[in-house]
């Protein structure tokens, strides 16, 4: 499988490097500032593209996907509602599998949140959310704590408050979603539910960036060769 790489931070190089050590992987290039300016420069047909770079790339990437038929992996966080839609409509005629985390803890994580939500908040359980990533990630709460809050709450029916400040009174109902940065955390998530004299934590800790990288090539081949389509990491992991 012939693989084009955009982005070269700490997580491209961490998925450059598991490429590295897979015989039926082939890394052709890397789109990156002073490497290939974008995908087309790279000599080669790719099968899969995947992407760890940055919220304004996505424009030239699906636009890449709609002609060549390559297939993406998409893991840049911080998305804009247009750019989720546009990722929606190239979908249609190219394969994408789109995702905030390609841990498979993080998975049945949400999975889990999913099962025990509806129960809980029926019963009058208040829900905060937390997550801690390192201090050069730039987006706020992150895509994996949205993806949670989503979970919780599918319809929206509650308000997100991200983080308290000042005299805000008895809280009401609604989900609080906090974010915390420092030193290198890769990332840990947690997901309390706060009833009367007891407390359920569902948590998620990384320890390292591989994780996420090894996932995203776990999406790779899954989605190589797949009809054009919008795959979650629940169509990868099954």
């Amino acid at each position: 499988m012939n693989l084009i790489l955009s982005g070269h931070g700490k997580m491209g190089r961490m998925i450059e490097q598991l490429i590295e050590r897979d015989n039926d992987m082939h890394l052709l290039g890397v789109v990156d500032v002073g490497l290939f300016e974008k995908p087309d420069d790279v000599p080669g047909k790719a099968h899969v593209l995947i992407d760890f770079s940055h919220p304004d790339n996505l424009g030239k990437l699906l636009d890449y996907a709609k002609r060549t038929g390559c297939a993406l992996v998409l893991g840049t966080t911080g998305l804009s509602d247009a750019q989720g839609e546009a990722i929606r409509e190239a979908a249609k005629s190219a394969a994408i599998v789109h995702s905030p985390n390609y841990s498979m803890g993080v998975h049945l994580l949400k999975r889990a949140v999913q099962s025990i939500a509806p129960q809980l908040l029926q019963a009058g359980f208040d829900v905060e959310i937390v997550e801690t990533h390192h201090n050069q990630k730039a987006d706020a709460p992150s895509g994996t704590a949205v993806a949670l809050v989503n979970a919780v709450d599918p319809e929206a029916k509650l308000p997100r408050v991200y983080g308290r400040e000042g005299h805000t009174g008895a809280r009401g109902r609604e989900i609080g979603v906090h974010a915390l940065r420092g030193g290198t955390m890769a990332g840990e998530h947690s997901v309390f539910f706060f009833g009367e004299d007891e407390t359920l934590e569902l948590r998620h800790s990384a320890t390292s960036r591989r994780i996420f990288a090894a996932g995203a090539l776990t999406a790779a081949r899954f989605v190589c060769g797949k009809p054009a389509g919008l795959y979650g990491m629940e169509d990868v992991l099954g």
